[in-house]
């Protein structure tokens, strides 16, 4: 029997199936189609490429499977990008047309429970390896269906070894040790793929062992080296539209969780409001990560998210002023992910600022005296 043909009679059976197929169970169909008639290594070939048409990512699938590589990106049936942490690069994969690529983006979304049609013509959800999917059809998308994965690529680096990979440089390892030390509350802040998460559950994983670290994530991205962890996840709403927990929904949770260090994965909504009221009530040493292009811009980001939320302008600044005492920004260079600025966030008449307390390139830095003296004194 050849491996077409084998393929063909799985996916018969499975067409006969409720509900989408698992790696398991199409791993199962091949074995018993073969029924002996294929050697060990072609059985474990016919495994391999049927659960990836069938019940993984298809053409994508040995993409996801490269070393390194953090983002696939399909613009179209013959645009098909990766990213490895050096920037996009293009791929040889093609899809035969538009309608293959609709037909993978609706399986995995179907795979997780969600709808993927011209009724609900975007998904954005987490697959059941953690991958985080995004998709968009068209007419929304001008170019023809459009994938985005997001690989969960989970990171246990300490700060001795970023330190050696030189994610680290210039003595700021000892300066992010004394700010977890103190109980500094502090965000990690940087663009898309520069090692926010990476560096937080390095820094987590150098908490004290007694503390009780309760993590507000998406998906299961952070792994702090630390004995005392606890995680809550987000959920999506189902098909009827219902049953959704928001990352503001976990953080009012994880307060009655007796946490030492309560952290957001990703302050990116409403959870900015409770995360600021939290680290106001006694909660020192909380963090959590936040896009930005600049430190400088962390109030501005803050307060847009605190704004949308309910809170007015000056309630955003107060609160931040008095929750926040350290931002650390990450780049990604040509010679890889680099901290290069730690901030200090002190209040400025009615508003929040944050100016630089250490620089990667030596500049000098008119906060170096105020960071200095919040990492003497520790939490307020």
């Amino acid at each position: 029997m050849t491996a077409p043909a084998l393929l063909d009679r799985v996916r018969a059976r499975l067409a006969l199936e409720p509900g989408p197929p698992t790696r398991a169970a199409v791993a199962a169909l091949v074995r018993e189609e073969a029924g002996g008639l294929l050697g060990d290594d072609d059985v474990l070939l016919a495994v391999r490429g049927a659960v990836d048409e069938l019940a993984g990512a298809g053409p994508l699938e040995p993409l996801l499977r490269t070393p390194g590589v953090t983002d696939v990106l399909v613009n179209g049936p013959d645009s098909v990008w990766i990213d490895r942490g050096c920037g996009l690069e293009p791929t040889a994969v093609r899809f035969p047309d538009d309608d293959a690529v609709r037909r993978l983006a609706v399986r995995l979304a179907a795979t997780v429970g969600r709808r993927l049609d011209d009724a609900a013509p975007w998904v954005d959800v987490g697959l059941a390896d953690g991958t985080r999917l995004h998709a968009v059809l068209p007419p929304v998308s001008g170019s023809g269906t459009c994938l985005s994965l997001r690989v969960l690529r989970r990171s246990t680096h300490t700060l001795d070894e970023l330190a050696a990979l030189g994610t680290l440089p210039r003595g700021s390892e000892e300066l992010l040790r004394a700010v977890v030390a103190r109980r500094l509350a502090f965000l990690v802040t940087g663009g898309t793929g520069s090692g926010k998460t990476t560096l937080l559950s390095a820094l987590l994983g150098a908490a004290d062992p007694g503390d009780r670290i309760v993590l507000c994530e998406d998906a299961a991205e952070l792994t702090p080296a630390h004995p005392h962890v606890v995680r809550l996840l987000t959920r999506p709403p189902n098909v009827e539209g219902v049953g959704s927990v928001t990352l503001r929904d976990l953080v009012r949770q994880a307060l009655r969780m007796r946490p030492d260090r309560l952290v957001v994965g990703e302050v990116r909504g409403a959870e900015v409001t409770d995360l600021l009221a939290a680290l106001n009530t006694g909660h020192d040493g909380g963090c959590g990560t936040l896009h930005a292009n600049r430190p400088a811009e962390v109030p501005a980001r803050l307060e847009a998210l605190g704004v949308a939320a309910g809170l007015d302008r000056a309630a955003v600044h107060s609160q931040a002023a008095a929750a926040l005492a350290v931002v650390v920004h990450l780049r990604r260079t040509p010679q890889g992910r680099r901290v290069t600025e730690v901030g200090v966030v002190r209040r400025s008449g009615e508003r929040v600022v944050v100016e630089p307390g250490w620089r990667a390139d030596g500049a000098d830095c008119p906060a170096a005296g105020p960071l200095w003296d919040r990492l003497a004194e520790g939490p307020p």
